[in-house]
């Protein structure tokens, strides 16, 4: 029986290698592209009066919208004044902050921001 250096019996625990069940690590992991696109823009200031189709319409002025997540209180559902858009293109998103962002919507000061 060998023993490794702290005086314990080796095992598989021990070892480098992995035991039987396991499977060996990569040590390196794949990069992920940094030219990966932000379609997705997060509204804050919004009115507690906002449905998903008002962001739908305000939004597709600038590009064509995919989705619309209004956020709400998971335990209240009450919205909670801000939301989730994704467009179509980087492009559309950029439109949308360049042209959108602090414009008034039902009488409310609204903010973006890109998201990933």
């Amino acid at each position: 029986m060998s023993y490794s250096r702290e005086g314990r019996p080796d095992s598989p625990r021990n070892s480098g290698s992995p035991g039987r069940g396991r499977r060996s690590r990569s040590l390196s992991r794949p990069r992920r592209s940094r030219s990966r696109s932000i379609n997705g823009s997060g509204i804050t200031g919004l009115s507690t009066r906002i449905t998903s189709s008002d962001l739908e319409k305000y939004f597709n002025s600038e590009g064509k919208v995919l989705e619309c997540h209004l956020v709400t209180d998971p335990d209240t559902r009450e919205f909670r004044g801000f939301a989730f858009v994704t467009v179509e293109t980087t492009e559309d998103a950029d439109r949308c902050i360049k042209y959108l962002n602090c414009s008034v919507l039902e009488g409310r000061l609204i903010t973006m921001e890109k998201v990933l």
